[in-house]
């Protein structure tokens, strides 16, 4: 029997791509013992790989300004990263070779004057970024009108101030009670697991060395009273422009509640334009998700060609904990939760919103996966539009439950390396700081890591912790993506089901 790719279903053409691109990016992976050295003056600039070697030296006329070792890749192109222009006018560097993998004699030792860039070797692995970038970027295009159109007509199209009122209580209150069971869940496996203490004070030491200067300029000052205030947009053209999600949903919902105020000869041309726009927005979805296997495929790759696998060794057990936790949250507390408030059996609502979860795992991001997720809840969970659309949107602005739970884990874990003990009063405001900080999280890859701050300095942990876990976060940052997704989906059922609006659907 033959079988073509058009015949595939999509989430399937997906999950091979994931595999495929695992595959490709292990394959052509980025090796950590080579660099790529430009060197030369205007118009004389040359490129060069080298490869195994000893010792690697900075130098500016006769002065010895840096030296690395054989391990020490990262630092190296950090340390040039760093350095100001003034400095890098005129610069050298020498490179030692390992003599064990010298092709010919007399090659030892290379010179390079007016070094204009140190970086990684790119493979192909990495040259086909751009096509995943390309697909995160139509989803991002699509997000943010779908979100406006959406919430506008959903909230307008509940009637009254007063429905609009008990169907966001709910929401915000599913929402927040899921959250909180999340990070109770991850600190429950950090504490019984804890895998601060099988890290090695070597393996500490090299990690804080390693990743310390990735994280000097990503600690904000982070005012939470300020955060709430920023909700409201002073100008919500330019949260629009800006992709501020959290003042775009509040300007949706307040066009939205205002409407249901409006005589209905007024208000009922504005609300056919908005479910005009928020249905043309879904096709489009549809459009794009034609080119997801490949977009998928390129991320994939990209990302296992440039972190690979090795740094999970060290981090394992850290890694352990938290992929326990997301596995119990997602598949365990979840799915129990549809099936007994919303009454969608378990493998129906997985089978239902898996290629949610997959975009959601490959691109990292809520806000990206947003438009699929609510394609999916609508077409094969009987999430109708006016729910959808007004519940969907605020979870993927407000409602992380992996990102909430990952901070949780996260801040345990850096305590119990650095040797402090954490006790009740401190875990609870570990829940109550992360439930917070989770609400002002942008839908988008690595933000979590930056409110992670917040959660640190609630319970006075170094903010220099976060260095330990830099290495695997791309890798986890997917795992609770795909958590946040699931929740996001499960409450609109529920909800649905309590509004006595839930449809059936039969899911292939």
């Amino acid at each position: 029997m033959n079988i073509s790719w058009k015949s595939i279903p999509l989430h399937h053409k997906i999950l091979i791509a994931l595999v495929m691109g695992a595959l490709f990016g292990a394959v052509f992976s980025v090796g950590k013992y080579d660099l790529a050295i430009r060197y030369g003056k205007t118009g004389q600039v040359e490129y060069v790989e080298v490869s195994r070697w000893t010792a690697i030296e900075f130098l500016k006329g006769d002065s010895l300004m840096a030296s690395f070792g054989g391990e020490d890749q990262l630092k190296i192109i950090r340390y040039f990263r760093q350095l100001p222009s003034g400095q890098r006018m005129g610069l050298r560097v020498r490179v030692t070779m390992d003599e064990a993998f010298l092709t010919s004699p007399g090659t030892g030792i290379r010179e390079f004057e007016h070094v204009t860039g140190v970086d990684k070797v790119k493979t192909i692995a990495v040259h086909i970024k751009p096509v995943g970038t390309v697909f995160i970027r139509l989803l991002m295009f699509v997000a943010i009108p779908l979100v406006l159109a959406s919430l506008i007509a959903g909230a307008a199209s509940l009637g009254d101030i007063a429905r609009v009122g008990r169907l966001g209580g709910k929401t915000i209150t599913w929402y927040l009670a899921t959250t909180t069971i999340a990070i109770t869940i991850g600190l429950l496996a950090v504490n019984l697991i804890q895998p601060g203490k099988q890290l090695s004070a070597e393996a500490r030491d090299r990690l804080s060395v390693e990743y310390a200067g990735d994280i000097a300029a990503d600690l904000p000052s982070v005012d939470v009273v300020e955060m709430i205030v920023n909700v409201v947009a002073s100008n919500p053209i330019k949260a629009l422009a800006e992709g501020q999600m959290l003042q775009i949903v509040f300007f949706a919902l307040m066009v939205g509640i205002s409407l249901t105020l409006v005589r209905p000869e007024k208000s009922r041309p504005v609300i056919d334009f908005f479910e005009g726009l928020s249905e043309t927005m879904i096709r489009m979805v549809e459009l794009i998700m034609k080119i997801a296997p490949y977009g998928v495929f390129a991320l994939i790759a990209t990302t296992v060609a440039e972190f690979g696998f090795d740094i999970l060794g060290t981090l394992a057990w850290y890694a352990f904990a938290l992929l326990l936790g997301l596995a119990i949250h997602t598949f365990g507390v979840i799915g129990l939760g549809v099936k007994v408030f919303s009454g969608i059996p378990y493998r129906k609502f997985y089978s239902g919103i898996k290629e949610a979860m997959l975009v959601g795992f490959t691109t990292s991001s809520s806000g990206a996966t947003l438009p699929v997720n609510m394609r999916v809840c609508e077409t094969n969970l009987g999430v109708p539009k006016q729910v959808a659309g007004f519940v969907l949107p605020l979870g993927a602005t407000i409602n992380m439950d992996g990102t909430s739970m990952y901070q949780g884990v996260a801040a345990v874990f850096i305590a119990q390396v650095y040797g402090m003990d954490l006790g009740i009063a401190e875990q609870l405001t570990i829940i109550f700081t992360a439930l917070l900080a989770s609400i002002g999280t942008a839908p988008v890859p690595g933000v979590g890591l930056i409110m992670l701050v917040i959660v640190l300095r609630s319970v006075n942990i170094p903010e220099q912790g976060i260095a330990l876990i830099l290495g695997v976060d791309r890798i986890l940052d997917m795992c609770r993506t795909a958590t946040n997704v699931t929740g996001d989906a499960a409450i609109s059922a529920v909800i649905a089901k309590q509004e006595g609006v839930l449809e059936s659907r039969s899911v292939s």
